[in-house]
């Protein structure tokens, strides 16, 4: 584990492997170890650089202050990829990091090679609108907002559980493995900072405002707002590569490793 001072901050981050740099993002209740899974596929071809964003693991934060913003982090991760030699680099984020990616981007392509979404999260303003028959789905902020109060009432697992399920399906926080549930019970409180991120919606002019080569990927098995929203913004990103990992779910570089490093490195190598 090494770190880089960001905005008076020291951002943990872990290396691993030798060639351009590959710069990854982790979403929500994750941290530099949510790459673990892929970091053998990705660093044949790459120097991958997980990061652990302001507050997360190794930090034991205990909610106190007001800086777990958005713009905080997307603050960061720029002053964060200034730092990495050489540029530009690749970036890739996953759910919130996918998010925060995308915003990146959009303030600074000079920074960027190419870009990677794995289900990027968020919600879409009125200029996005889903395609025509699109179920609805509740918005995984109440889910958050649920996860909060259980929190706040001292059931961290409830809490954990509400959220996977939200994302996974009912019953499927029995079947994560143990390393990764640990993971995310080490990041439990930063759900008490998300709650008030003041994270804004996605817009056409932010999707159209764009220019980085961008791959946008899902899980074939998502179910929800993430299984819809990254096909809305790849078709209106100009010239935008999509693909879908089969039998996978949001996470889906944990369910399979093997093929969501193939696709990475087919589009970064091309």
């Amino acid at each position: 584990m090494q770190s880089f001072r960001v905005n008076g901050y020291d951002m943990a981050y872990l290396e691993v492997g030798s060639g351009p740099p590959l710069v990854c993002v982790h979403g929500t209740l994750g941290d530099f170890r949510t790459w673990y899974s892929v970091l053998g596929p990705l660093s044949k071809n790459h120097r991958v650089i997980s990061v652990s964003l302001r507050h997360f693991f190794p930090e034991h934060w205990d909610a106190v202050g007001d800086d777990y913003k958005m713009a905080q982090h997307v603050a960061d991760t720029i002053a964060f990829i200034e730092q990495v030699k050489p540029g530009p680099v690749d970036l890739m984020g996953h759910s919130r990091g996918g998010h925060i990616a995308f915003r990146v981007a959009q303030a600074r392509p000079d920074l960027l090679r190419k870009l990677v979404l794995a289900e990027p999260g968020g919600d879409l303003d009125a200029s996005l609108p889903v395609p025509e028959g699109t179920p609805a789905h509740p918005p995984l902020a109440a889910r958050t907002a649920r996860s909060v109060e259980m929190i706040r009432a001292g059931d961290l697992e409830g809490a954990l559980q509400n959220f996977y399920e939200g994302i996974e399906g009912d019953g499927s926080w029995r079947r994560v493995p143990a390393a990764a549930k640990q993971q995310l019970r080490d990041n439990a409180l930063t759900f008490l900072g998300q709650i008030n991120e003041q994270r804004r919606p996605y817009t056409l002019a932010d999707a159209q405002a764009i220019r980085t080569p961008t791959l946008l990927i899902g899980g074939g098995a998502t179910t929800g707002s993430l299984s819809v929203m990254w096909r809305v913004l790849a078709a209106h990103i100009a010239g935008s590569q999509t693909a879908v990992i089969p039998n996978a779910g949001h996470w889906m570089f944990e369910q399979a490793p093997l093929e969501f490093g193939e696709v990475v490195n087919a589009f970064l190598t091309e």
